[in-house]
């Protein structure tokens, strides 16, 4: 018996008509050419539906992963199914590095990119804002290659797989650098509100963790470049940890990349997780709802009012910062954003009327969903009426449309 295709939570069950793994890009074109509908299965690092089809699905994990790097132009291009931890590697050997990583070396880029995902660092656009380059199989079976210079390109970045097969991507790189992290435990709440933008700000990049329970946040994790100087001896009343320490309390740290300010390459320490170990606690739910920077304040009193909702579900949250972009569809277009995820337990029956809580709650400072987790709304985007155009230009018969796309993208 074939076993049962998921997502990486399990919270998702695909079951479609046809599973395609093809090998090439000429299979690709070859599969959309003749399909009346497609969707594209990444890592399966979502927690809803957008890569789900009764029809026919891709995964593109099978395409080789042919990295090129480009020293001259200042790019590296991969195939459509590398992972950011096959990546790093490569790129770090040979000098280079991107400029920020997600939490989770184990996504896709492609799906990464196509999502908005991102990691932490007022400076530091998501990681769709490294990508100087895309080519997609379009519904006709056609390879489209779009650059910066294209019209069509800000639309076509952060796509949720709405415009076709992304088989390459190309994104920016920079030199190498090293990075130290240092965990800080026990941030009083009322430091957060009265600090809030120096903490941001005190690292290259900053996560904190709160289980929202109490008058603390639980920790902060400053990464900081090495040539930046020493971590702060204490962090507006927050102590360094005595040892490793993992964002959930109950889980061992041993699959957390290196901590204790030792420093390291850029790629080791920016994820929260080791490529080799399941990240986060894995058996789990996410949502995370993205804000403007200068309503982050307000916005944690907002979730701390709704806290006997929260807390019984949840594992960890943690607190981000992503600067603005001009990508259509991002949840940072033209907003600098501070970003509250829930890491939540196993429990949808239980988890989703919480999400609905958050939105309600969260809804006087225009909350933007996470494309690839759970929530149950999102706003009009400023640039979706030239996405859709954009779609129906590209795939006129909605080849690439889903039940997902319908109802966040609608057409009519």
């Amino acid at each position: 018996m074939t076993a049962q295709l998921t997502n990486w939570a399990g919270n998702i069950a695909f079951d479609p008509a046809r599973l395609h793994r093809p090998v090439s890009i000429e299979q690709v074109q070859e599969i959309v050419a003749g399909a009346e509908r497609v969707r594209v299965l990444g890592s399966g690092h979502s927690f809803n539906t957008i890569a789900d089809t009764a029809a026919d699905l891709i995964s593109v994990a099978g395409l080789a992963p042919d990295i090129r790097i480009d020293a001259e132009r200042g790019t590296v291009s991969v195939a459509g199914g590398v992972r950011y931890g096959e990546l790093v590697t490569r790129l770090d050997d040979a000098g280079y590095a991107l400029h920020n990583l997600g939490s989770l070396p184990h996504i896709s880029i492609a799906g990464a990119v196509a999502t908005g995902t991102h990691g932490s660092g007022v400076g530091l656009g998501n990681l769709a804002t490294a990508v100087a380059g895309l080519e997609l199989v379009t519904a006709d079976g056609s390879l489209l290659v779009l650059s910066r210079a294209d019209a069509a390109f800000a639309g076509a970045v952060v796509s949720l797989g709405a415009l076709g097969v992304v088989v390459r991507v190309t994104l920016d790189i920079i030199p190498r650098y090293r990075i130290a992290q240092t965990v800080f435990e026990n941030l009083p709440r009322d430091r957060l509100d009265a600090h809030w933008d120096e903490i941001a700000t005190s690292a290259y990049s900053v996560s904190l963790f709160t289980d929202w329970a109490g008058d603390t946040i639980n920790q902060v994790w400053l990464k900081r470049m090495t040539d930046g100087g020493a971590a702060p001896a204490e962090l507006f009343g927050a102590k360094p940890a005595d040892g490793p320490r993992h964002p959930i309390a109950t889980e061992s740290p041993v699959s957390c990349t290196e901590q204790g300010g030792v420093p390291g390459p850029w790629h080791t320490r920016l994820p929260h997780f080791k490529l080799e170990f399941t990240p986060s606690s894995g058996q789990e739910l996410q949502t995370e709802f993205f804000v403007a920077r200068h309503d982050a304040v307000a916005a944690f009193a907002a979730v701390e009012r709704i806290r006997h909702l929260v807390t019984p579900v949840l594992l960890i949250s943690e607190i981000r910062t992503i600067a603005a972009d001009d990508l259509w569809l991002s949840p940072h277009y033209r907003r600098d954003s501070v970003a509250l995820h829930f890491t939540w337990k196993p429990d949808t029956r239980a988890v989703l009327p919480v999400v609905a809580a958050l939105e309600t709650a969260l809804a006087e400072f225009a909350p933007r969903p996470h494309w690839g987790k759970v929530f149950h709304n999102a706003p009009a985007y400023e640039r979706g009426d030239d996405f859709l155009a954009l779609a129906a230009r590209l795939d006129p018969g909605g080849t690439f449309r889903n039940a997902f796309v319908d109802r966040h993208l609608p057409t009519g």
